[in-house]
């Protein structure tokens, strides 16, 4: 098939109509974007016109009668608004797994991809994503208002990114883990571990805000947080895979040549740290983490957590994908593997930062604005919590003093002394990572107290 009239002729045979499907199976040497491109011309001409959406989508020559059709109940959730190249693609991966053509690493779909010139969310999205996610704070320190609300995205995040991959925690079963290191009755000790490895993680992005970056520091460390303790091999932690990996129910393959994928992750990379606007490049490392799966495993879970980087770096409102259903998040990351198309993860981003923003602003209220002390002596404050507990045998007060006397507080030494008193009678085991403390020099320390 050679011309757009040739197609033309084809679906003219069929009264009934024809899906995209038929016409790559009844002509397997055309290109499912070339089908796709004279489709729409096709159509935008008069000359065909679609029926039904979805899966169900068929073809129908002009003049032609219009088969009876149903768009499948399970497509997509009803509450979740696809476009219509979307639901194409949502037709493609809802195919049973041998219909589905193997494919392996496109690699000039990163080619392609040029920063600030190449967009896969157009700018009246971005503009809309701003607007949803402002919490006013965007002249502010980087990371500030994630610090603000770190206790509460801790437990959302952590739950939701969880749940995406199986895990039975419950939203109150996550925060009682969180909050008092309870871990819920009857789970799987790998889900347990899950959930503290993405508090961890998460604790790395934000107390970090200010320092990360899409470099491989970053990105190995964030794997590491998150992996930690779930990999069959250890040594896997942290580390660029350097063997092939299988993607479950799909007819995916990715890159398998270490040096391919080493030199692969550092193009991401790069063209990552040069897109300008956050929620692009947010979305970006989303389509393109996952796609490459630098790791041996926990490749999404790393791609969700670095999405979130760009805007707890801009202050704005965290992506926590709270309320994600598995299956949708599922069938749009299978676009962006067998068919490397954005449209069906853009719908689900733009759905998923909408729902939680509406979490976070309606708390927005209740946030206190930020001592601006505490934000102005923050490093100091934390060394000074980590001195006083890690020297259990001495008195606090005097752990304290002898930390802050090697910096130039000025006027302000009193009140920082005032504030690390307090920092230390609130500590508990929600944030002995804050301070780079460990459980164990936390009970030690407790210890110490109630003896004295």
């Amino acid at each position: 098939m050679q011309t757009p009239d040739e197609l033309l002729d084809s679906i003219a045979t069929q009264p009934e109509g024809v899906s995209i499907t038929d016409i790559l199976a009844k002509h397997p040497e055309l290109a499912r974007r070339t089908a796709q491109r004279w489709l729409t011309e096709l159509t935008e001409s008069g000359r065909i016109r679609p029926v039904g959406a979805g899966r169900a989508r068929r073809y129908v020559a002009s003049g032609s009668r219009p088969p009876v059709t149903a768009v499948p109940r399970d497509a997509s959730p009803d509450h979740i608004p696809l476009s219509a190249d979307s639901q194409d693609v949502l037709a493609y991966v809802d195919q049973p797994i041998e219909a589905r053509r193997p494919v392996g690493y496109q690699r000039d779909f990163l080619d392609a991809y040029e920063p600030n010139r190449t967009w896969y969310l157009p700018e009246p999205i971005r503009r809309q994503l701003r607007k949803m996610g402002d919490t006013g704070q965007a002249k502010l320190p980087a990371g500030t208002y994630g610090r603000a609300i770190l206790n509460r995205l801790l437990i959302d995040l952590s739950w939701a990114s969880s749940h995406l991959e199986g895990n039975t925690y419950s939203r109150l079963d996550t925060r009682e883990l969180i909050e008092h290191g309870r871990a819920a009755q009857g789970k799987a000790a790998r889900e347990t571990q899950m959930i503290l490895n993405h508090k961890a993680a998460i604790e790395l992005l934000v107390d970090n805000a200010e320092t990360v970056g899409f470099n491989r520091y970053t990105l190995l460390n964030l794997h590491s947080a998150l992996s930690y303790n779930l990999l069959p091999n250890p040594a896997d932690e942290g580390r660029l895979r350097q063997h092939g990996v299988e993607i479950g129910q799909s007819v995916y393959r990715p890159l398998s040549v270490p040096a391919q994928l080493a030199e692969t992750l550092d193009l991401i990379l790069d063209k990552a740290n040069r897109i300008n606007d956050p929620f692009e490049q947010s979305f970006f490392v989303m389509v393109h983490l996952p796609y490459l799966q630098p790791f041996a495993d926990v490749n999404k879970r790393t791609s969700r957590l670095a999405a979130n980087l760009p805007l707890i770096r801009a202050n704005l409102c965290p992506l926590t994908f709270l309320d994600v259903p598995e299956q949708a998040y599922s069938r749009a990351i299978l676009g962006i593997y067998e068919l490397t198309r954005v449209e069906l993860l853009r719908d689900l981003y733009l759905w998923a930062y909408e729902r939680s923003t509406q979490e976070y602003l309606a708390i927005k209220q209740d946030l206190a604005e930020p001592d601006p002390l505490r934000l102005a002596w923050r490093e100091v404050i934390k060394e000074a919590v980590r001195e006083a507990v890690r020297q259990p045998e001495r008195d606090p007060l005097e752990a304290i003093r002898k930390c802050l006397s090697e910096h130039e507080l000025g006027a302000d030494r009193e009140n920082v002394e005032a504030l690390v008193v307090e920092e230390l009678r609130r500590l508990h085991e929600g944030v002995l990572a804050r301070y780079g403390l460990r459980p164990s020099d936390f009970v030690k320390w407790q210890s110490r107290q109630k003896q004295m």
